[in-house]
């Protein structure tokens, strides 16, 4: 079993840390926050004692894991690391400075990854010098319960570190799909219209937080209406990556971040985390309006940008339909995959919805994607 080395203590490293452990590796865990290595210690040891009671693991594979797990402050520990995953805040500048200290530290056959869930891997691996053995390696909140893992290669990394880290990650249980190094990747790329358009109907006054939610569970099927979702993420972790895809989007305007959750964010009403988001957590969740047309509309209008966001990304190459779906089922638990669901509902009746919206509201925003037009015209479907 090769060593692992995670940076960063905080929910996500822990999580990685975790799972690491538990399929074996000796696993280096470091962060020199304040406070970050203690908590995250105490922490796993709740989580496994969880594990326990559920009978998930017995006492003996709880004392196992935290057994391999060495939590340091202490950086040169990473020495001998044959995978390290970096897992700190979504900072270009600092994942940088840091990529290049650890590739002073480990072998020269050690692949470093980045956790990132938006940020270019490409301009990560130009701070080291053998770019060819950085790759992206994004987990899924909570890492070690969600089956997801997108491997994101740079135009740098060599095809022997994507199938390498592949395999190593696909031994630990999860499933991985690969996706080109461009903003989002695939899910936090194809999920936008799951935030934005839903944030847009509220501003637009046609239903309130409560009845949006309602639509999207009760009649499309998903986990989590949109508000609940981003509440559980975090306003503030929902926003920024918003604004970082659309900013490295050149500022399309399909991935404009909303004034809504910017100032929800302002104000720290960041969610469960915070008891107040989009719904106060301390009062009794309000009743939605159960009117199933109004609910059919926002349904069809959030799922039409969804499967046109899909649309695009295999137009574009960032990853092939099989993954597409695949990720979207796995890593944010929608009820089916996006191009299987255009399929089933219709490709045409998805142009028909788009172009309604673009006419109506004269933005790009709403542009179907050529791939869409050009199967409506073919006749043709996904599958």
């Amino acid at each position: 079993m090769i060593k692992v080395s995670v940076i960063g203590a905080g929910t996500m490293g822990s999580g990685i840390a975790q799972i690491a452990a538990t399929k074996g590796h000796k696993v280096c865990l470091y962060d020199t926050f304040d406070g970050a290595i203690e908590n995250a210690q105490k922490k796993l040891n709740k989580i496994l004692n969880r594990l326990i009671e559920k009978e998930k693991i017995t006492k003996e594979e709880k004392e196992n894991i935290l057994n391999k797990i060495s939590f340091t402050k202490d950086i040169r520990e990473i020495k001998g690391s044959k995978l390290v995953i970096e897992a700190i805040i979504e900072n270009l500048d600092l994942k940088k400075k840091l990529f290049k200290t650890i590739e002073d530290l480990v072998d020269a056959d050690c692949i470093i990854a980045s956790n990132t869930s938006s940020l270019s891997i490409a301009s990560i691996s130009g701070a080291c010098e053998k770019a060819e053995r950085v790759i992206g390696i994004h987990f899924f909140n909570p890492a070690p319960l969600m089956p997801l893992v997108e491997i994101i290669p740079s135009v740098q990394t060599s095809k022997k570190t994507m199938d390498h880290a592949k395999s190593i990650i696909d031994s630990w249980g999860k499933i991985t799909v690969i996706a080109k190094d461009t903003p989002g990747f695939i899910v936090n790329r194809v999920a936008r219209p799951f935030y934005g358009e839903a944030i847009r109907i509220y501003e637009e006054g046609i239903a309130d937080f409560a009845t949006i939610d309602w639509s999207l569970k009760e009649l499309g099927g998903f986990r989590m209406g949109p508000f609940e979702l981003m509440d559980y993420i975090g306003n503030d972790i929902n926003y920024t990556v918003t604004e970082t895809v659309f900013t490295a989007f050149y500022y399309d305007s399909r991935y404009k971040p909303s004034f809504t959750q910017r100032r929800m964010m302002e104000a720290g009403y960041l969610g469960r985390k915070s008891g107040r988001g989009y719904y106060d957590y301390s009062k009794d969740m309000p009743k939605a309006n159960q009117d199933r047309n109004l609910g059919k509309k926002i349904l069809w209008r959030i799922l039409s940008m969804l499967i046109n966001e899909a649309a695009d990304a295999l137009f574009l190459n960032i990853a092939t339909k099989g993954d597409i779906d695949l990720a979207m089922t796995k890593g944010v638990n929608y009820p089916k995959g996006l191009l299987s669901w255009a399929d089933e509902i219709g490709i045409n009746n998805v142009l028909e919805e788009l172009k309604k919206l673009q006419e109506e509201y004269g933005e790009d925003r709403y542009r179907p994607s050529p791939l869409i037009k050009r199967m409506v015209k073919d006749n043709a479907t996904f599958y």
